[in-house]
């Protein structure tokens, strides 16, 4: 009867001991915790986990790889998730890999994503802490697109209020209608492109005047840069520049003499104040002129009485003919 009792109490404990191991058993298959497997430990520093925990998922290039063993509080703004990897992944992770936190879909599990990168670094060895990236805020990120939702919704309102008040509005649609603006327009802009072919013409000219100058034809170009020509402008205006000097003179000498005259006249000196203030001067030259005057009337009798003579008539004949051809 005891050894009954006893065998009964071995089987009972037996029972629970492989219900135990059986439990522990599926718990950390459940958990993905690679105990059968290979495998190292790495680790990842983030300010915000965003929920995630022990028996997570990691992921490379998105091939699951291993499992999160733990996440503790390193100090107020930095956590460390510590990574179990399979050691199939030793020739693959390399030390400036980056880590980020992610969901499995849009509303899954959080995961751990390892992502390469093609700069050249060593292979991360046992303990190793990678590079993290900031994970995406999620609830920032919906408080920023609610945000975002109330500002389309107020811009879509004040649309609505302007197309109604557009629709009701008679002198915009009146304007619209009008046939005139639009011909006013059409012609503003055949004016507009006549201009620019008028600009276009005067630009062509332009560029052959600079042309011409740059090779050296035309009158302007020869002006420009004949030095010859320069020269001799500036040997022209030297000579006006002195003959200008030259009157100049001239013209002061001019008002020394008739100032001195004057002042001689207004004396009574010289022979200038004899002839035009003497009048016994006066009444000489008057009669030395009426002298000069008879005797030239003389002269011309004298000749015109030698044309009739029958002498000289023949000489003047000859001297008429010869003047009118």
């Amino acid at each position: 009867m005891k050894s009954n009792t006893t065998n009964n109490i071995k089987l009972g404990l037996f029972v629970l001991a492989s219900l135990f191991f059986l439990i522990l058993l599926l718990y950390m298959i459940g958990k993905n915790s690679n105990m059968f497997g290979s495998n190292y430990v790495l680790k990842a520093r983030f300010e915000n986990v965003q929920g995630l925990k022990a028996g997570n998922n990691i992921r490379y290039a998105g091939i699951d790889i291993g499992t999160v063993k733990s996440v503790y509080i390193i100090d107020d703004t930095t956590m460390e998730v510590k990574m179990i990897i399979d050691n199939k992944a030793k020739n693959i992770i390399k030390k400036n890999s980056l880590v980020s936190i992610g969901t499995d879909g849009l509303v899954g599990n959080k995961v751990v994503n390892i992502l390469s990168v093609k700069t050249g670094a060593p292979f991360a060895v046992e303990n190793d802490i990678l590079p993290s990236k900031k994970p995406i805020d999620t609830d920032e990120m919906m408080r920023t697109l609610n945000k975002t939702n109330n500002q389309v919704s107020k811009i879509a309102e004040n649309f609505g209020i302007t197309i109604n008040k557009l629709n009701s509005s008679q002198g915009l649609w009146k304007l619209l209608n009008d046939r005139t603006i639009a011909d006013n327009i059409s012609n503003a802009s055949i004016q507009v492109k006549k201009s620019s072919y008028k600009l276009n013409e005067i630009a062509n000219k332009i560029n052959d005047i600079a042309d011409e100058l740059k090779n050296g034809k035309g009158t302007l170009s020869k002006l420009i840069n004949d030095k010859n020509l320069a020269d001799s402008l500036t040997l022209a205006v030297n000579n006006f520049k002195n003959a200008a000097n030259e009157i100049t003179e001239a013209g002061k000498e001019i008002n020394n003499s008739v100032a001195l005259i004057s002042k001689e006249v207004n004396e009574g000196k010289g022979s200038i104040h004899s002839i035009l203030k003497d009048t016994s001067m006066t009444i000489l030259l008057e009669n030395s002129m009426k002298n000069i005057e008879s005797g030239t009337k003389g002269f011309s009798d004298n000749m015109e009485a030698l044309k009739h003579n029958i002498l000289f008539r023949g000489y003047f004949r000859k001297l008429e003919k010869r003047n009118k051809k």
